[in-house]
Formats: C-alpha cells, structure tokens, sequence
C-alpha cells in the first residue's frame, strides 16, 4: 500500500510538472494517508497551475486541498463529501493511537471557515465528520451543480437558453484534459 502510494505521488509529481496550467486533477475517491505525502502532492500541484475536482470522498489528509490550493481553482461537484479526523500514527502494536502535532498540523493549514465548520461538529477527533451538499456552499465553489458558488458569495449566474420559452439555465465550470486521483488509498 505504502508503495502504491510513492508510486501515485512521484506519477502526480511528474504528471504536475509537465502538464499545462489548464491541466485539471480529479479526486473521487480518495481516503487519505500519510499527511507529508499530501503536502508535497499539493504543493506540485498548487504550483503547476492545475484545478482540482472533487466529485466523490476526499478524505483525511486529502481534505489538506482546502487550505493548500487556491479556491479559484477548487470546485465540487454534488457527490463531493470532505471527511475530517484527527491525525494518528500506529504504536508499537499497530494500533491507531491521536497525533497531537499531526493534528495540530492539519488544524494550522485549514482556512478559517474550515475551522469553524470543524468546531461546530465536534471538533478534529477520531470520529470522521463529513462536509457535502448545502455545507460546501461558500467552502468550494459548485463545478457540476445546478448553482455556481464563489468562495464568499452565493452568487449565481444565469445563461439564457436557447429554447423558445426562455428557460434559465447555470452555467458551471467545465473543466478539460486532467487525470485522475481516484485511485489513491
């Protein structure tokens, strides 16, 4: 698993390097792992230019996407579910036992309205609490949805159809070219 793992992150490092700023990783399925990884993974990825789409669980240390690349190039679509836990490191036996400064780590990188939304349902603890649907809006903006959110503002914007009874569509962010992260455990 751990090689499985370095394997997807020297692919995405690569990938990042050389792909174009208009390159788009897509994370549907994504159930975290070891913190340092996602941090240089998100870190190759906020510096090539890349915009994420989240369409599925982003989990763990994958939800580090919400404090490391800018919010203009984040969007979910409405199968996105952010799920939050404190950070852990097995002991000698291999159990789970809470990382404090694992913990703290995540909490340092985590925008405000992250932090807030995290107090309000308990706090970062070893029980996973997941942000989807209405508690996104104003978090990510919407990429698929019926309803374009800005980071700050519910602000909608509306493109005439082309049908004769003047229905209003949303636009939504399209997004082209890309690959996948869907695969990483």
């Amino acid at each position: 698993m751990r090689f499985a793992s370095l394997v997807l992150l020297c692919a995405a490092m690569l990938g990042a390097a050389s792909a174009p700023a208009s390159a788009t990783m897509r994370i549907s399925e994504d159930r975290g792992g070891q913190i340092g990884q996602y941090l240089q993974t998100f870190a190759t990825v906020r510096s090539s230019g890349e915009r994420v789409v989240v369409d599925g669980n982003c989990l763990s240390a994958c939800t580090l996407l919400l404090g490391l690349i800018p919010r203009n190039r984040v969007c979910a679509t409405p199968r996105a579910r952010f799920g939050f836990h404190a950070a852990w490191m097995p002991d000698d036996d291999g159990r789970p036992v809470t990382s404090p400064l694992g913990t703290q780590a995540l909490w340092n990188i985590y925008p405000h309205d992250v932090r807030r939304w995290i107090n309000r349902h308990g706090g970062l603890t070893r029980r996973m609490i997941y942000m989807q649907g209405t508690d996104l809006h104003g978090v990510v903006a919407t990429c698929g949805g019926e309803r374009v959110y800005t980071a700050r503002a519910e602000r909608t914007t509306h493109v005439r159809s082309a049908s004769r009874h003047a229905r209003y569509r949303t636009r939504t962010a399209r997004y082209t070219g890309g690959y996948s992260a869907s695969d990483r455990h």
